[in-house]
């Protein structure tokens, strides 16, 4: 996915953006002028979604930690999840001061690795969270009987060992490539993704597009359809019967209709990047891809916002969880007065 990820440019804000200096800069263009907004409007965007990200994921990592009943294996999985966006948003702040600063990095060395590091395995993880959200919906709503072993809440937390072990593997690129280096022409220290040729950026970069895009766009697609369809042929006495497991799947469908919306576009758009990579396309262009990459990158970060939204709008059973748990709370001041 390499969010913030790479080789150095002479027009070098949109590859402090992306990170990407492969996927953003043509040398046969003649440079261009960074736009004001990159460094007022763009600092204040990712300040306000971090923050928020912040409040309303530890916000539900509270509500799943301290409620008296044992979490499902659904509320395992949005647990991890909520875990994986607050990391992500915390780092974000770091990368607001970047900005602010005209992309010249004021930090240490190593944060720079270390937080693109965070932000890029914490962004793979959230994705494949969801993705084991999506295979527990079609196992309790298609399968109930025969694969119930595989939703016992042991084998839902051995799963997400899985899933952030599996997010620091792809995370290897940023650790070994990333690095500051100073510019003189532009007098500024830039943290970006350093591959030491197109070979190496290239197999990194289809390796991020099959493995954090495609494959888990397609099985969250598979599964999509399959939840429609179950609930689409269930008699209306089966879902009385059924109605938690009714309430979760509308949650889980709320959130994965979210996550296209906000990834889709970002991913999309490296379409275009490769035909900037093969010179297929004119400068014009190539100048509305990089805006675009700027603009899908940030909002595909708005969807660790818009979770913990969901899941407060949405979700029967964690308004539930809310009511209960702020109940208790209640209680327990009133019992210590």
């Amino acid at each position: 996915m390499a969010l913030l990820s790479t080789s150095i440019p002479a027009n070098f804000t949109t590859v402090a953006l992306s990170g990407d200096l492969n996927n953003t800069h043509d040398p046969h263009c003649p440079d261009t002028e960074s736009a004001e907004w990159h460094y007022t409007v763009l600092p204040v965007y990712i300040l306000l979604v971090s923050v928020l990200g912040m409040v309303l994921n530890a916000f539900v990592l509270m509500v799943f930690c301290f409620h008296k009943k044992a979490c499902t294996v659904a509320e395992i999985y949005l647990s991890n999840m909520a875990i994986a966006d607050l990391v992500l948003m915390t780092c974000l702040p770091f990368w607001a001061v970047y900005a602010a600063k005209k992309f010249d990095w004021p930090f240490h060395t190593p944060l720079c690795t270390l937080i693109t590091f965070s932000i890029n395995m914490n962004a793979y993880c959230s994705i494949y969270f969801l993705v084991l959200i999506s295979i527990d919906r079609v196992l309790a709503l298609v399968h109930p009987l025969s694969h119930e072993q595989m939703r016992r809440p042991k084998c839902a937390k051995l799963a997400c060992v899985l899933v952030w072990g599996f997010g620091l593997l792809l995370g290897v690129p940023t650790l070994v490539y990333r690095e500051v280096k100073y510019f003189p022409d532009t007098n500024s220290r830039l943290c970006y993704l350093n591959y030491p040729n197109a070979h190496v950026w290239l197999a990194f970069d289809v390796m991020q597009i099959i493995f954090g895009f495609i494959i888990p766009v397609s099985i969250i697609s598979y599964c999509t359809f399959k939840i429609i369809k179950a609930l689409q042929n269930r008699s209306i006495d089966a879902l009385n019967t059924r109605q938690t497991e009714q309430k979760a799947t509308t949650l889980v469908l709320a959130v994965l209709l979210a996550f296209m919306i906000c990834w889709v576009p970002f991913h999309l758009i490296k379409i275009p990047n490769a035909l900037i990579q093969l010179k297929l396309l004119t400068c014009d262009v190539i100048t509305i891809i990089n805006t675009c990459n700027i603009v899908f990158m940030y909002f595909a970060f708005f969807n660790s916002v818009l979770n913990p939204i969901l899941y407060v709008i949405v979700g029967k059973n964690f308004q539930k969880k809310v009511r209960e748990l702020f109940q208790r709370r209640s209680c327990g001041g009133k019992t210590i007065i």
